[in-house]
């Protein structure tokens, strides 16, 4: 069905088409993002055993926080993934729109999105509200199970081909393995000194654990989609 058929439907049936075919893409996201959930809970059990066998210091934890997030910590870092609860259409200028397979039935442009952020895990452990976290990739999952990734380097070039490409708990493994390893790649810069010149009396008495001074792994350099070997 193109935009302007789907336009031009009565009313009841555009109601009808759309509720529908939104609920369908909300369903698969949310099968997606619970199956997402099994999968990080197994890899932070496998990880944290063969990591055990080099390095018992370094932690592992897995954490539910409910229908619609969830959190991995593995050494310094933590992944926090969550499932947005709308349904979402790409813009008119976005390379997705541009595909064959988005042409022929412009419903498949509507997607459910899950979330890949990556924080400090000190940024939790000691309530560092301040501190920044950044996204890592995000999921697209259309009504009928296809999806694709955009995300940072090697996440968001891997997993692309949205005419093609369902999403399973393979596809599911593998981007998370990838997520994983980006962070892990991704390291804590020291700030630009600027940034952190100046600091007020009340900052500094506040909690010496709990400074109004941000961290981020990037904080204070440019951080870009495609340029981040430069910073």
């Amino acid at each position: 069905m193109t935009n302007e058929e789907l336009k031009k439907l009565p009313l009841v049936e555009k109601i009808t088409e759309k509720g529908g075919m939104k609920l369908d893409v909300y369903n698969n996201t949310y099968d997606a993002f619970q199956s997402l959930k099994l999968v990080a809970k197994d890899m932070t059990e496998n990880l944290k055993k063969k990591v055990a066998k080099n390095d018992k210091r370094i932690f592992f934890n897995y954490s539910d926080k409910g229908e619609f997030e969830t959190e991995l910590k593995f050494g310094g870092d933590m992944l926090m993934l969550t499932m947005h609860t709308n349904v979402f259409e790409f813009p008119r200028e976005h390379e997705i729109m541009k595909l064959s397979y988005i042409k022929q039935d412009i419903t498949r442009s509507y997607c459910g999105i899950i979330n890949m952020y990556n924080f400090l895990a000190d940024s939790l452990k000691y309530n560092r509200v301040n501190d920044v976290g950044y996204l890592v990739a995000r999921i697209f999952i259309n009504r009928e199970d296809h999806y694709f990734v955009e995300g940072k380097r090697q996440i968001g070039l891997m997993y692309n081909n949205f005419a093609k490409s369902k999403i399973d708990r393979n596809a599911i493994k593998k981007i998370l393995e990838t997520a994983i390893n980006y962070c892990v790649d991704f390291d804590l810069l020291t700030p630009v000194y600027d940034s952190i010149k100046v600091v007020s009396v009340s900052e500094m008495l506040e909690n010496s654990m709990n400074l109004n001074l941000r961290t981020g792994k990037r904080l204070g350099f440019r951080f870009q989609v495609d340029d981040d070997d430069s910073e």
